[in-house]
């Protein structure tokens, strides 16, 4: 049995692709846990099914009314778009979607940790982070800062790094600092002050 042979891997084709780039672009936007592709098999091939019930239409057109020899760019562009631009777009708008208060009602919101939900806001925060072995440290988490997120262990780094004073105010920069990375092992809480 030659799995090359033409047919077959054209329903390869058309029945992973489309929902691999889905899976992919919706993994972009809302990261989870790595997850082994040969376990994704069925979801890749369920998100081509939908891609194809959305492009039913559009199909069934260019198919029907001979665009192969009248109108072949078009004819191909369809097909280009049915591949790979439609489930982009679909794993986009649906994790759009996911993220509207409305829509909350009845799915959960896709960005599984509170950690990535706030830090992808990409506010500006004064921050103070206590440590496990009740160290409490200060900064500044601005435009140059950086927070990791899923699946990535949680990791900060904070662009300014102050001292504080005893009552845990901002009292001024660490000088000749370039910032501090605090690694998720050692952090006990996160605490964020609007800037």
């Amino acid at each position: 049995m030659d799995i090359w042979s033409q047919d077959k891997l054209i329903l390869f084709i058309a029945f992973v692709v489309p929902g691999f780039i889905a899976l992919k672009v919706y993994e972009l936007f809302s990261p989870t846990k790595e997850r082994d592709t040969s376990k994704q098999l069925i979801d890749v091939v369920s998100y081509s099914c939908f891609n194809y019930a959305v492009m039913f239409w559009p199909l069934t057109i260019v198919e029907s009314t001979g665009f192969k020899l009248n109108c072949p760019k078009t004819y191909y562009l369809t097909y280009f778009l049915a591949l790979f631009v439609i489930p982009a777009l679909l794993a986009f708008g649906l994790n759009q979607l996911r993220k509207a208060q409305w829509i909350q009602r009845f799915l959960p919101h896709p960005t599984q940790k509170p950690w990535d939900f706030v830090f992808s806001q990409r506010e500006t925060y004064w921050v103070r982070v206590t440590l496990k072995n009740g160290t409490v440290i200060g900064g500044l988490f601005g435009a140059r800062s950086f927070a990791s997120s899923a699946p990535a262990e949680e990791q900060i780094y904070l662009e300014q790094h102050w001292v504080l004073n005893k009552n845990e105010g901002f009292k001024r920069p660490v000088e000749e600092t370039a910032g501090i990375i605090i690694l998720a092992a050692e952090i006990a809480t996160v605490e964020l002050l609007n800037s």
